[in-house]
Parts: structure tokens; sequence; C-alpha cells
């Protein structure tokens, strides 16, 4: 793949990240906790999931080999009582930034740092293919959170003529 190719799907990544960003303005603080499905995640929770179980752990833990903080279950979808949505954004925000340098400096083609057993098995073979399923993976999170919204307040983010 060449350089274009990788800026058009950091374009594609972007424009879901804008998404999920989006589907939150207007909403209160709140609504953006309250559970509107029966498993109980949230507008917020969901946000945090994008963060922790999505670009922090494809990009800075699996590519990167990074050690940091990783979570089990549902865990990161439950945000604390003391942390505010705003802050589980500015920090949604800082680590699309943390992935987008990893993003910038490393191949396409280079494989997985690290994985563990206890993940299962390895359905990714390089960068390119994590970059992939976190498009898929934001994306799909973006759809939700309309949804959400749209139970929430009738607010309709994409309306198809």
């Amino acid at each position: 793949m060449t350089d274009d190719d990788k800026a058009l799907l950091i374009a594609y990544l972007n424009s879901a990240r804008a998404h999920v960003r989006e589907v939150l303005e207007g909403v209160s603080e709140e609504d953006r906790r309250r559970p509107l499905v029966p498993s109980g995640w949230s507008m917020v929770g969901v946000v945090q999931h994008l963060t922790l179980d999505v670009e922090r752990f494809w990009f800075r833990v699996v590519m990167a080999g990074e050690d940091v903080p990783l979570y089990t279950g549902m865990d990161a979808w439950q945000v604390p009582a003391d942390v505010t949505s705003e802050q589980v954004v500015e920090t949604y925000d800082r680590e699309c930034s943390i992935a987008d340098e990893i993003i910038g400096r490393t191949p396409l083609s280079a494989t997985p740092v690290l994985w563990r057993e206890e993940w299962g098995p390895l359905e990714v073979e390089s960068l390119l293919d994590v970059v992939v399923h976190v498009i898929k993976e934001t994306a799909t999170h973006a759809g939700h959170l309309d949804v959400a919204r749209e139970l929430l307040d009738g607010h309709q983010h994409l309306v198809m003529p």
C-alpha cells in the first residue's frame, strides 16, 4: 500500500472518531450517563470503551507493545461517578492522538508486537488489519450512539432524504 492509501485509511478512521464526538454534542451529563439498553451501557460508557478497549488496546498495546492498564469484561464500559463525560472525551482524544502517532511511524505491513494467549486467537496480521478493525469498531459504536441519541431526545445525526 502507498502513503496515499494510509492517508485514506486515517481519514476514514478520523471521520468515525468525529462522528462519535458529534453525537454527544448537546447531550447533558445526566443523559450521557443514562443506560438506554438492557445491557446497561451509556453513551459515555461507549466512548470509554472505544478509548480503553479499542484505541489504547489495539494501537498502544498490540502494535506498540506498551505496558498500559487494561480492563476485562465490561469494566471499561463503566465510568466512575467522579469522572465527567468531558474527561472521558478528553481521554478519548488523547488516546486517538497517541494512536495517530503510532500509525504515522509504523508501516502498514508491521506485525503486532504484543499478543497474550488469554486474549484468544490473534485475528490480525498487520497494522493495516488493526486500522481496518478499529474503523469498523468505531463506526459500529458510532451507530450505537446514534440510536441512543435518538432514543434520548429524538435527534437524528444522519437523516437520509
